[in-house]
């Protein structure tokens, strides 16, 4: 199978989805992600694959930072306390530690998945804390198939937690895990997933 690679995959029309999380409102990111996302003066919160930033707009606030990165430039307007990053999510960083990190159905279009996972907890503040939706059946072995539980107790010993029923993967506090896997490449040809949008496969070997 051909996979492709980062730069490949940017451009593609599926990572490019305008349909997911494009006018997300920020009650749709509590229902989603299970957390309340109003901060206290003085936090820092990133939110990954942003889409439009409707839900960010709605929790900005003085005393509080908000970044929103996605690779398409289809933002509402910034405002005191809001920027966006035009930027693909797996080369991105902020520049100092934040107090929230979340991805709304933004992982299903990463290729190096758990390459970003394991960047955006080394991002974390004490006591902060990241969630996004993830989906396990995402990450694949050379011959295609799932890790399954391989992968869910590799997180688990890295300090991840995962919610298998509602798909949800959580960090808390500081940490720079290492999950054991090399990434191969992605397949943006993977068809549709549990939310029934196209999605992108990542292809790994266990190390």
């Amino acid at each position: 199978m051909r996979l492709a690679d980062d730069e490949t995959l940017w451009s593609s029309s599926v990572v490019a989805n305008r349909d997911m999380n494009r006018e997300r409102g920020l009650a749709s990111y509590r229902r989603e992600l299970g957390i309340d996302v109003a901060l206290p003066p003085g936090a820092r919160w990133v939110d990954l694959c942003c889409g439009s930033g409707k839900a960010l707009a709605e929790a900005a606030r003085d005393g509080v930072v908000i970044t929103g990165v996605d690779l398409v430039d289809h933002h509402v307007p910034a405002r005191a306390g809001l920027d966006f990053v035009v930027a693909p999510v797996d080369r991105w960083e902020p520049e100092q530690p934040v107090d929230l990190v979340t991805c709304v159905h933004g992982l299903h279009y990463v290729g190096d998945k758990l390459g970003l996972l394991e960047r955006a907890v080394s991002w974390l503040a004490p006591g902060g804390r990241f969630v996004a939706n993830f989906d396990v059946a995402s990450v694949r072995r050379a011959d295609g198939a799932p890790f399954g539980r391989v992968l869910t107790k590799a997180l688990r010993d890295n300090g991840f937690r995962y919610d298998n029923r509602r798909r949800l993967v959580s960090f808390e506090g500081q940490g720079t895990p290492r999950l054991p896997f090399d990434y191969l490449g992605a397949d943006d040809r993977a068809g549709p997933n549990y939310t029934g949008q196209p999605a992108v496969h990542s292809w790994y070997e266990p190390l």
